[in-house]
């Protein structure tokens, strides 16, 4: 059921993400790509880093396991990036299979938003304005 879990510190595929949750089962995909934007709370970015604690792949499984476990998935697939990323970089890309698509976006909707809340991920983000700022887990 969960075909790929990982932390790189290269960049990321959606084709790998998406070919990892194929399923003969599967009515739906659904996949989500998380990219560095230019601004934040109205301040221009110029870049940022993530970096993350040594459990990280396993708290990732975690969060992986019970939404599995909640959700009809028939395949999961989760990537976080980590290091100095620039404007328009892939950062995380997260995928489940499910028989019908509503299961399938609130299963990748629940996957993104457990992985942000409880993966120990941190982005320190570089500002235009000479600024800069860590936010908690990504």
């Amino acid at each position: 059921m969960i075909r790929l879990i990982g932390v790189r510190d290269t960049p990321l595929s959606i084709d790998e993400v998406f070919a990892a949750v194929g399923a003969p089962g599967a009515g739906g995909v659904a996949v989500f790509a998380g990219t560095v934007r230019d601004n934040d709370h109205a301040r221009a970015v110029t870049g940022l880093a993530y970096s993350a604690h040594p459990s990280v792949e396993q708290e990732l499984r975690a969060v992986a396991e019970k939404v599995a476990a909640d959700h009809p998935v028939l395949a999961l697939a989760a990537l976080h990036r980590v290091g100095d990323l620039r404007i328009g970089d892939t950062a995380v890309i997260v995928a489940v299979s499910c028989p019908h698509r509503a299961e399938a976006f609130a299963a990748c909707r629940r996957l993104i938003d457990d992985l942000k809340a409880h993966v120990p991920i941190w982005k320190h983000q570089t500002f235009a304005d000479g600024g800069d700022e860590w936010v908690g887990a990504c």
